[in-house]
């Protein structure tokens, strides 16, 4: 762990990290080559008393150079991180077993719907927590992110999870926590004036902590924790 990053908690995180860190070195690289060149030829060329400034015509092959290295970056940079990306974003890699949960994001608060025994969402058996979010550890869960007023962002640093909560659409993400902990869930887009205060906690549970904290809330479990939830909690 670097002392920038909070402790990795997912199962893709490492992979984030890693891709972060090429990301980088490589603009790092070309930021101290560009400032170093700028040096150089602020001095090399500076004003001087009896020399006069020249016209320089441009170079075709140095505009071919210059432009041709950034675009091979940026296009081997894309190719390698695409199937991180596909794994993170595409739904069509998602685990077909994951856990499923809703997540809608409103001024200035989260709620987090769990399905009841028959697994779905959307029926009588659901329940609700508002500002807290319940998993248990090397679960995978998918999450159905939506918005019931502006732009959010459902931001879990500690899982590597950045996902905006857009109104009027149904946003799948999923996760797989890896550590048990406490982790914090905040809103990473401006939302109105309550934006500050728009944080929640995301609970990493063995199954039985989590079917405990199941009994806790009143809520009738069985062994399984995706099939657990049978009540509702919190208000609508």
């Amino acid at each position: 762990m670097h002392w920038w990053f909070p402790s990795n908690a997912s199962s893709v995180g490492g992979q984030v990290d890693s891709l972060f860190y090429v990301i980088l070195y490589i603009t790092g690289a070309v930021f101290v080559l560009v400032e170093a060149a700028l040096l150089i030829f602020l001095v090399r060329y500076r004003r001087r008393d009896g020399r006069r400034a020249t016209y320089v015509e441009g170079s075709t092959r140095a505009e071919i150079i210059w432009t041709t290295i950034p675009a091979v970056i940026l296009v081997s940079l894309a190719l390698f991180s695409q199937p991180l990306w596909s794994k993170i974003k595409s739904a069509d890699t998602y685990p077909p077993n994951a856990d499923q949960l809703a997540v809608e994001a409103k001024q200035f608060e989260w709620r987090v719907t769990y399905p009841g025994p028959d697994g779905k969402l959307g029926t009588d058996d659901d329940f609700m927590t508002k500002d807290q979010m319940h998993l248990v550890v090397n679960h995978d869960y998918v999450i159905d992110l939506t918005s019931r007023d502006v732009v959010h962002d459902f931001f879990i640093p500690a899982f590597r999870i950045k996902q905006d909560a857009v109104p009027g659409m149904h946003i799948k993400v999923w996760v797989r926590p890896t550590v048990i902990g406490t982790y914090e869930l905040a809103c990473a887009e401006l939302c109105g004036l309550g934006h500050y205060r728009m944080r929640a906690v995301v609970v990493v549970q063995s199954d039985s902590d989590y079917v405990a904290w199941l009994r806790s809330q009143g809520v009738a479990t069985s062994s399984a924790p995706a099939a657990a939830p049978t009540a509702h909690e919190g208000t609508p």
